[in-house]
């Protein structure tokens, strides 16, 4: 008796469907594969233009010795980078922008988390009280500052005034770092405190109300439902808010330069007792015209926030773990 085994015959390629010719498959394949890849292209190449271009170009030029209005001078390699970590007015700058953000960028993060949390319980008119938490964003950083220095004046400030009620001599705010640092920080936290309150507050209303209603239940204060499940609810965003305000602490500008009323061209006082790193970079930049010592110093700023940046990733990653 033979046997015939019998194998599966090799499987037809499709048949375009009814009706439609070949390259209209084909534009239709191309279409699904490739056309999400055209809409994001714009963005990289803007991106590549305007963001990793100058870098780039930055990082050349801190190689160079490099003056603003008689361009490149030639190459120094090292030089300008060695000069910098040499530099005792960097190491001072730097040590104002680490203080302004510990006193200023951490305390308005645990405000903003307090008024989002206050928020989001049931208020009357809460859609003021909402709106009205941003309307220090909203105002003009120029015009915030330029009030906070008058309100800390030395002679004529209402702080003073304040302070002399209860028996404490007149602070020459902008005279030493100290004062000077709370008083740019009082700014920082005014400031910014409602913007990351809106944030946390969007995040806080997506947390599942049955949540927080079955542990009231079963005995739970009002501040433990808080830590234990509203806060490990939104780690995603407090994440995303340290990062983002890390950032922005480090490259603190506009406030501590308007700070100064005496005027001393970006130096933070007569002492430099508050300039920060952006300060320090618009001195040698846009008064001494020294774009290379300025391009290495971006630079190094650069390498200082992508570090602090991963140090904050890392804690938190490691604590939304531990949690």
């Amino acid at each position: 008796m033979t046997v015939t085994e019998t194998r599966p015959a090799a499987e037809a390629p499709e048949a375009p469907a009814a009706g439609r010719s070949p390259w209209r498959t084909r534009l239709s394949r191309f279409d699904l594969r490739y056309t999400p890849y055209l809409f994001i292209v714009p963005f990289f190449v803007i991106f590549g233009f305007f963001g990793v271009w100058p870098l780039l170009y930055t990082g050349w030029i801190s190689f160079h010795k490099w003056a603003m209005i008689d361009g490149d001078q030639g190459w120094v390699g090292l030089d300008n980078y060695t000069a910098l970590f040499k530099d005792v007015y960097f190491w001072n700058a730097l040590l104002n922008t680490v203080l302004l953000f510990l006193l200023g960028t951490i305390p308005q993060l645990f405000a903003a988390l307090g008024l989002a949390a206050l928020l989001n319980r049931k208020l009357r008119a809460s859609s003021l009280w909402r709106a009205s938490v941003l309307l220090p964003h909203v105002v003009s950083v120029v015009a915030v500052t330029l009030v906070f220095a008058q309100l800390f004046g030395h002679n004529t400030g209402l702080v003073n005034d304040a302070l002399g009620v209860f028996g404490i001599d007149r602070i020459d705010w902008q005279a030493n770092r100290w004062s000077a640092m709370i008083g740019i920080s009082t700014i920082i936290i005014w400031r910014y405190t409602g913007y990351n309150t809106l944030i946390f507050l969007a995040a806080m209303q997506s947390v599942p109300h049955e949540l927080k209603e079955a542990a009231m239940l079963d005995g739970a204060s009002r501040w433990r439902v808080f830590r234990s499940i509203t806060v490990p609810s939104i780690r995603p965003t407090i994440i995303f808010v340290v990062m983002m305000s890390s950032i922005g602490g480090m490259q603190i500008f506009a406030e501590p330069q308007l700070f100064d009323v005496a005027g001393t061209d970006g130096t933070g006082g007569s002492d430099r007792q508050f300039q920060t790193l952006m300060m320090y970079l618009y001195e040698k930049g846009f008064r001494d015209f020294n774009a290379g010592y300025s391009a290495t110093l971006a630079w190094v700023m650069f390498l200082l926030i992508a570090v602090v940046s991963g140090i904050n990733y890392a804690l938190s990653r490691r604590i939304a773990t531990k949690g």
